[in-house]
């Protein structure tokens, strides 16, 4: 049977009243604290219909509330129609957070509740003191959707793989010595690992569980006794097994983890990251041990690429341009006809990626906006929305491939017709931020927020901003969006360091009218040194041109235009030998210099 909205709100405030809570907060995520989740878990997404990658659903005895960032604004907004859920414009002054829409809109002694699978150790302690102080109680024990919904997707058992050494780079009994020798360091001598790409990077492992990113269903527990993946063992396979007999890692069943940590004894001194583990396994955990609260030191080894990986990359974006290239020159021939559709993009951009070798799906859903859809920073078509492309206007295409080699993520923007003075301003400003920040060098120990500015100061200084963060770490054939470091105007005291492999892409968002952003991957690499320290710098490895329609080159300094001019050399240089003649051409009118 299918229920609408209203129903299942139904459901569950009925279940909710049976149970005496008074409010319940629903994530987007799962166990593992994922940004992009398995289908078992989408219960944001069926309990409000909106299905961005970034929300939080909050129901209450008469009210319910979606809150999302400026990315789904626009797409929130059309998801809740007439679902009786409100949306809450998260970042924007007026709009109050959750704790506080909460404690002004219940009564003294209320109950507010969370399942304490889908938070981790900070946000349930958070939300704790937060609702204790004021009046209210809280539990992390509600967990409602396997009553209420009926037809829940089973969670994956997809089989997983092994990613073997002379890809990785690495063997796993180097990582796991690597990762002992962190944990000494903060007086532990074990790891619970629950972060899905964590777990992959540490086992070279794979896996096809969560669409899109290329890992597994378990979690994972380190020390100097045992190594033991908690997994389903429909996932393995003889492969599997064998790769693990020789890394020395044992097998349990996924749902054990809870019992095994117990029965932990006080010999064993944890470290949970807070940000990472849910609170269900933190209150699992034996009395006997130690805990050991700390960030995993697994994030910053992996975010920090090997030689290996950056040639990964390096092969990985080269044939990522020689798709991208057959597929802008396919899209250019058939606009005329009429015909290309903003979801018929995705699908082209697919069969050209599926070309190249050892490519393993997309890295993310492609984003096609066409005129207003661009201003939809996460915009995704529907069959209701889906535009055809023709006449003028701006065309914004954010795709990623997988590849065995490594993770691909690229935005660009193009022009079709003529663009007015406004739209080439806008167009050259968004560049300017993006070479800005391509071309600075940085003292060692520099953060990503330190240099966020670079990216926004040609809009800031015509009062124009865009909300999103400028860069993000990305995985080697793992998640798209990997930290811990990022560039971003919120702190983060991660610095960045060479091998981390970030994106470079500031934009611009005119509500109703059009989008631009553009997005490369930069490596940090070394400089060199000097009287005042160690310097790094971008090393840009995306190869694909930006639309010299839409740039105004009055606005571009000498430097900015040497830049521009050296890159679409090196564009030209590198993927014109994986072309045939007519492909050829095409590039090379893209990259002529200005």
């Amino acid at each position: 049977m299918t229920h609408t909205i209203q129903d299942r709100l139904q459901m569950l405030r009925k279940l909710m009243s049976d149970q005496k809570i008074d409010a319940f907060i629903i994530p987007g995520t799962d166990p593992h604290m994922s940004e992009y989740i398995a289908d078992h878990w989408k219960c944001r997404e069926w309990i409000s219909g909106f299905n961005g990658s970034a929300g939080t659903v909050v129901v209450t005895a008469s009210d319910a509330g979606l809150w999302t960032d400026s990315r789904y604004f626009l797409q929130a907004d059309m998801q809740l129609a007439d679902t009786g859920i409100r949306l809450f414009r998260d970042g924007l002054p007026e709009t109050p957070s959750i704790n506080d829409y909460l404690i002004g809109a219940l009564p003294a002694g209320a109950t507010v509740a969370v399942d304490g699978s889908l938070f981790s150790i900070n946000a349930a302690a958070d939300l704790r003191n937060r609702f204790t102080a004021a009046g209210l109680n809280f539990t992390s024990s509600f967990a409602p959707f396997d009553a209420i919904w009926s037809d829940r997707p089973a969670i994956p058992d997809h089989a997983i793989y092994e990613y073997p050494e002379e890809r990785a780079g690495e063997s796993v009994h180097s990582k796991r010595e690597r990762i002992l020798a962190e944990l000494n360091k903060e007086n532990a001598n074990a790891l619970l690992l629950t972060a899905l790409d964590d777990i992959a990077w540490t086992l070279n492992i794979r896996g096809t569980d969560v669409e899109c990113n290329p890992v597994a269903i378990c979690y994972a527990f380190l020390s100097a006794k045992e190594n033991i993946i908690f997994i389903d063992k429909e996932k393995l396979t003889e492969e599997t097994r064998m790769h693990f007999d020789a890394c020395n890692v044992l097998t349990a069943s996924y749902d054990k983890l809870a019992d095994f940590l117990g029965q932990l004894p006080a010999e064993y001194h944890v470290l949970v990251d807070p940000a990472k583990v849910n609170q269900a396994l933190y209150e699992a955990m034996s009395g006997e041990c130690t805990k050991v609260c700390k960030t995993s030191p697994v994030a910053l080894l992996k975010a920090i690429k090997n030689e290996t990986q950056i040639e990964g990359f390096r092969s990985a974006l080269i044939k990522d341009g020689i798709a991208l290239t057959r597929f802008f020159r396919w899209l250019e021939q058939q606009i005329p006809q009429g015909d290309v559709t903003e979801r018929g993009i995705a699908e082209k951009l697919t069969h050209f990626r599926e070309e190249q070798e050892g490519f393993m799906g997309e890295s993310f859903g492609t984003i096609a906006g066409f005129r207003e859809h661009g201003a939809i920073v996460h915009y995704n078509a529907t069959p209701e929305s889906n535009a055809t492309i023709s006449g003028d206007g701006f065309l914004l295409i954010d795709s990623g491939g997988q590849y065995l080699d490594g993770t691909t993520d690229i935005t660009r923007t193009i022009i079709l017709g003529t663009p007015t003075e406004r739209q080439k301003r806008d167009f050259t400003l968004v560049l300017k931020g993006h070479i800005s920040l391509a071309m600075t060098h940085y003292p060692k120990g520099t953060r990503g927020d330190q240099l966020d500015v670079l990216a926004r100061q040609a809009l800031w200084n015509l009062h124009m901003n865009y909300l999103h963060g400028t860069g993000h770490g990305i995985g080697h054939f793992l998640n798209v969006h990997e930290g811990p470091q990022s560039i971003r105007m919120n702190h983060n005291p991660v610095t960045l360091q060479p091998g981390m492999i970030t994106s470079n892409e500031p934009g611009l968002y005119i509500a109703g009218e059009y989008g631009i952003r553009h997005e490369n991957l930069v490596l940090t690499a070394e400089a060199g040194s000097s009287p005042f320290g160690d310097f790094y710098k971008f090393e840009t490895l995306t190869l694909f041109p930006f639309d010299h329609n839409g740039i105004d080159k009055a606005l571009l300094t000498d430097e900015e235009t040497r830049w521009l001019n050296d890159y679409h050399r090196q564009v030209y240089d590198k993927l014109a030998t994986h072309l045939n003649d007519d492909e050829k051409e095409w590039l090379a009118a893209k990259t002529q210099a200005i």
